[in-house]
């Protein structure tokens, strides 16, 4: 398989599903396409017919794109791995955070973008993106505690994956967390496909402007 992803400094999306497959030992060939450059759309139209990353090519040469699709294929072609909770009404949760993840938290996203060599700390606080970080932070907390940890529902798996890039956040924005939370993101940020995909992300030289200086 190929999974084809974007810098691995910036592309928040991109990160999810190349941890997952680090983490179960998933073999893949990485396609990484610089972002915002003239020819990235190109690029990556040759493999996602959505124009956008991360996208899965499998040995079919079938593509899937979208982050959360992605995951979903994964668990179900791989069954030997815990990818989801065993437990259905855990597996409920888990999805139910994850889609949560997916397609909310804008304020965030917006004001505390992903950027993992640089340090924004403080910056971004505004009363949305600070509501998310709440939400957020209660989501994991609570998860911890009816779940026992060390990771969202025991063992790493896709939600803590999709929660990745959240992490990587707030390393660089450095908002106030609760003792739980704070713990968690210093678990994920030492988990060995996360910390991985950070060193590569320290290697990286390609810069995005727009990326790197808070207003």
């Amino acid at each position: 398989m190929k999974l084809l992803i974007g810098d691995k400094n910036y592309s928040s999306w991109s990160m999810r599903p190349w941890v997952l497959m680090k983490h179960f030992g998933i073999p893949f060939e990485e396609l990484c396409v610089e972002m915002y450059e003239a020819g990235t759309r190109a690029a990556i139209l040759a493999h996602s017919p959505s124009g956008r990353m991360p996208c899965l090519i499998g040995d079919d040469g079938a593509s899937v794109w979208d982050s959360l699709a992605i995951a979903e294929t994964l668990a179900e072609r791989f069954p030997q791995h815990a990818m989801w909770p065993r437990d259905p009404a855990q597996r409920a949760e888990a999805r139910s955070i994850s889609a949560e993840m997916h397609s909310g938290f804008g304020d965030m996203r917006s004001n505390m973008w992903m950027n993992i060599r640089a340090s924004f700390a403080g910056k971004g606080a505004t009363p949305g993106a600070l509501a998310d970080i709440a939400r957020i932070d209660a989501i994991w907390s609570g998860c911890i505690e009816r779940h026992g940890g060390p990771f969202l529902f025991g063992e790493f798996g896709i939600a803590d994956a999709m929660y990745a890039p959240v992490v990587m956040r707030f390393n660089t924005w450095q908002p106030v967390l609760s003792d739980t939370a704070a713990a968690y993101a210093r678990r994920v940020t030492e988990q060995p496909a996360v910390r991985a995909w950070i060193d590569d992300a320290q290697r990286e030289t390609h810069v995005i402007s727009v990326y790197e200086i808070p207003e």
